[in-house]
């Protein structure tokens, strides 16, 4: 079953979460972690977003986007 469509407007707030199948874990160490801030990063420069929180897990993450431009689904690819 398909999800349901990512309703996107401008200055839009959204929470982000994703995990680990069976509640495997995601990250391995700290690197892991580095490497997703700093992917994370690169995202909110690239396609202007503000970030305002994040949590970091060892099975799951949680952000707190905010997307002045609508394009929450081409940041998220």
């Amino acid at each position: 079953m398909a999800r349901p469509l990512r309703i996107e407007y401008a200055r839009a707030v959204y929470h982000v979460t994703s995990g680990g199948n069976a509640r495997k874990k995601i990250f391995a160490d700290n690197q892991d972690r580095e490497n997703f801030i700093a992917s994370l990063s690169a995202v909110v420069k690239r396609y202007n977003w503000l970030c305002h929180a994040y949590c970091l897990m060892d099975n799951y993450y949680h952000l707190m986007i905010e997307t002045p431009d609508a394009n929450l689904s081409i940041g998220m690819r």
